[in-house]
């Protein structure tokens, strides 16, 4: 027989556990938006090549946000402010900022000529890059940064800082945009380099997939 339920006795109830919410407005989150904020008023500001004052703004804005994707990092790492927003939020911030302006620097021909490739290849990568972390994340596969990756992202924002100084730029330090055309080139076959070492570690992920 089935006992009967002790009048005036509620049997514990197992309480939905609240959702932890990722933390929006950390100092770390912050240095993110406002690299994300760059990037259309850099592109404005790339609107005017030939004027000396708009091409050192933009300079000097592309200078604060390269600074802005080191920082958020280490604040991130140091005051323990991780956040899913600040994971998915960073890279984006990062392939905005070299795309817009490897494509302003093209269109106002900065970048000409067989530099075109160098940028053609960068970008490819950032694409390919982007798409297998992307679904390596559904299968709940990290892929790590490499030593040789973050040497990439140095030289690649070093290239594109003396390409967005260009022909400003050369009123101070002639060869300012043979040199950036020479890092991006160097910036290139890191890239070339990097994107096979990803592929590498996630073709088996993917060819092992039993979906």
């Amino acid at each position: 027989m089935t006992p009967a339920p002790v009048r005036g006795f509620t049997p514990p109830m197992n309480p939905a556990l609240p959702r932890r919410r990722s933390p929006a407005w950390t100092l770390a989150n912050c240095l993110t938006y406002g690299r994300l904020v760059a990037v259309p008023v850099l592109v404005g500001l790339l609107y005017w090549p030939n004027e000396k004052t708009a091409r050192f703004a933009a300079l000097a804005l592309y200078i604060g946000a390269a600074i802005t994707d080191y920082l958020d990092g280490y604040v991130a790492r140091t005051y323990d402010q991780s956040s899913a927003l600040g994971r998915m939020l960073d890279p984006i911030a990062d392939k905005l900022l070299v795309a817009a302006c490897l494509l302003m620097l093209a269109a106002d021909h900065t970048i000409q000529g067989w530099t075109l490739w160098a940028a053609i290849v960068i970008l490819c990568r950032e694409i390919l890059v982007s798409g297998l972390r992307e679904y390596l994340a559904e299968l709940k596969v990290g892929v790590p940064v490499s030593k040789v990756a973050k040497w990439k992202t140095t030289v690649q924002l070093v290239a594109i800082g003396f390409l967005v100084a260009g022909p400003a730029g050369e009123t101070i330090l002639p060869g300012t945009i043979q040199y950036g055309n020479g890092l991006l080139w160097v910036a290139a076959a890191l890239t070339l380099y990097t994107g096979w070492d990803y592929m590498r570690a996630g073709i088996k992920h993917v060819i092992d997939d039993p979906r």
